[in-house]
């Protein structure tokens, strides 16, 4: 109960708070941005509920935003004059459409593409958008009109360009509520009694410029204004006429609808410390949207502003969406008029300070010392964000994204090991110079699953170390030739029919040099791999060994007997080693292998 009502207080001051943003997005100062004949409050009421109750995310507010209004508006704009009916409906249309794909690839459990999406984008990507977004609010700061745009130039170039209708009483009033928010956040962050300051903070900006407002009436500072009144009416989507040319538009207002959604539920859940679930997160969205589209809604996603606002009013479960939507639901039926009184200064500071916590300055300073190829990737994509619009952005960090994903997984890390003195344990030498190596023979422990995009890489690396064997280390002589090659396999977790065919022409390839190939340690599933492909026959089933010290043991005792080198690919080769204790796999324990679980492993 103490949890039910604690959560409650939150999501009852993270609602009140949340809904201060919700007017500044319904004022009819930004409602140019959105399909000309949809009400605001359709769009922001409906789907509020549907995702409280089917969403992941706690803090993610979901609602009309100016990025899928313009895509929108651009898509029907050439379909249909925006002043006509039919444009309504396709808006609404849309919604729908956009709602069965992301129900699809939620109910599909496709979330697991979300994954691809890394924490180096995400950051980006929010910390340019803030950017963008509290540029565009200095609009309502500076008393003049001021280019919208998702990219930072054209944005700046009108500030600029306006600069001489700039007026002192909306600035002045915008920046007192902005410090006002600002120290109460930084109060109530600092000291865990006063957290109640910190969400308290956007009402009494509401407040404060509310009175400002009513009593001095200064002409230059913008009102909110009247605000339509009333609920949205069910209604299904009449017109699907048009449905086969809106499949291209539906298709890349829902990527773009989800990488914003689902960014931002991210970074937000990182946050404050739990885990998201992309599956839940793709179905509460298309769930949201269809039924948001039965109500006269267009399509939806998760909004930066306002979701920052309701993370930074301490909003700690769903049921602030709840509490947004009852408290939306009731301001919409009793009171709008009183909301024209409201100076959009004060709105824009409420967003500013919120959308402020997006700019991730913390998390680049720590990518520049742990890990420069992420810190290359955040920038990547807050450059290209900041300059090229969101859409870009977005598309090109997740380009270089799967771009090093793809770098990584084609050219996997391969370690040549040696011997830590005193120890039968092989390690890799770059790591431990005071490793030594065996003349004649080349220990390889391949990193990663062998698949046809890394078989070629694989192979010249392999070609390499047989020639600089000796390059890292320190002990014994330089060796003249080579004899054994041994593949540490215990990381490979696959490989697929390429890199079968590929080992069988490595194999060859050795042979005809004279060169003898060994497996150490392979998984269950890549030795029954090999057995269905024949190169356990091939091979030898008594090259394949459970240790590398094993294999090492037989390798050494040829290589010191030199006149049977020749002979090494013959299968009964290493019975006359005299090892009574070698672990390679006789003719009846590689059967109980194969058919049984293979013995434990070592790391």
């Amino acid at each position: 109960m103490q949890y039910f009502l604690a959560s409650f207080g939150f999501g009852l001051t993270g609602g009140i708070s949340t809904l201060s943003s919700i007017l500044w997005l319904v004022s009819p100062s930004v409602s140019c941005l959105f399909p000309r004949q949809c009400r605001m409050q359709d769009s922001s009421f409906v789907p509020v509920f549907v995702y409280a109750v089917f969403g992941s995310s706690r803090q993610l507010a979901v609602g009309p935003v100016a990025l899928v209004s313009l895509l929108v508006s651009n898509a029907l704009s050439g379909i249909v004059d925006p002043s006509e009916e039919l444009y309504t409906e396709l808006a609404i249309l849309l919604a729908l459409m956009v709602g069965i794909f992301e129900s699809i690839m939620g109910f599909l459990r496709l979330g697991w593409l979300i994954r691809f999406i890394s924490h180096s984008v995400i950051s980006g990507f929010t910390t340019a958008s803030a950017v963008v977004i509290g540029l565009s609010q200095l609009k309502y700061f500076l008393g003049y009109s001021v280019s919208r745009s998702s990219k930072i130039m054209p944005v700046i170039d009108s500030i600029i360009a306006g600069a001489d209708q700039f007026k002192w009483p909306p600035f002045l009033l915008g920046c007192t509520i902005l410090v006002i928010l600002l120290v109460m956040k930084h109060v109530g962050k600092a000291k865990k009694e006063l957290q109640f300051i910190r969400a308290a903070g956007p009402l009494t900006g509401l407040a404060l410029g509310t009175i400002i407002a009513k009593v001095f009436h200064p002409p230059s500072i913008t009102l909110v204004g009247d605000i339509p009144q009333g609920l949205p009416k069910f209604s299904f989507p009449k017109s699907f006429d048009h449905a086969k040319l809106l499949l291209p538009t539906s298709a890349l207002i829902t990527g773009v609808a989800i990488l914003e959604s689902v960014g931002i539920a991210k970074a937000l859940a990182a946050k404050n410390r739990y885990e998201l679930d992309s599956n839940s997160e793709l179905f509460g969205l298309g769930v949201a949207n269809i039924f948001g589209s039965l109500f006269s809604a267009y399509p939806t996603t998760g909004s930066f502003s306002r979701s920052a606002v309701n993370s930074e009013s301490e909003a700690k479960t769903g049921l602030s969406g709840l509490v947004t939507g009852i408290i939306i639901g009731c301001s919409l039926l009793f009171l709008t008029p009183m909301f024209k009184f409201i100076p959009q200064c004060a709105l824009a500071a409420i967003v500013i300070s919120a959308v402020s916590g997006l700019v991730d300055y913390e998390g680049a300073i720590f990518l520049w010392r742990v890990d420069k190829r992420d810190f290359t990737l955040w920038t990547i994509t807050s450059t290209t964000t900041l300059f090229f619009g969101i859409e870009i952005g977005v598309l090109i960090g997740v380009g270089f994204s799967l771009a090093f994903v793809i770098h990584e997984s084609a050219n996997p890390h391969i370690a040549v090991l040696g011997r830590l003195p005193g120890t039968t344990v092989y390690r890799n030498m770059k790591q431990y110079p005071e490793a030594y190596t065996y003349n004649g023979i080349v220990i390889v422990r391949i990193d990663a699953p062998i698949y046809f995009a890394n078989i070629s890489y694989i192979k010249d690396r392999l070609r390499e170390y047989e020639v600089a064997i000796d390059k890292h280390t320190s002990k014994g002589p330089d060796m003249e030739r080579i004899y054994f090659v041994i593949l540490e396999m215990s990381p490979v977790t696959y490989i697929d029919s390429s890199a079968v065919e590929a080992l069988k022409d490595l194999y060859e390839e050795y042979k005809t040099r004279g060169i003898q190939l060994a497996i150490s340690n392979p998984n269950k599933e890549v030795l029954l791999t090999l057995a269905r492909a024949g190169i356990v026959e091939l091979i030898g089933k008594e090259w394949f060994f459970v240790r590398v010290h094993d294999a090492v043991q037989v390798c050494v005792h040829y290589v010191n007997r030199p006149t049977d080198v020749e002979e090494s690919s013959k299968p009964s080769l290493w019975r006359r080693s005299g090892l009574k204790n070698s672990s390679t796999y006789t003719e009846v324990e590689s059967n109980i292998v194969l058919e049984e679980p293979l013995l434990s492993r070592e790391k």
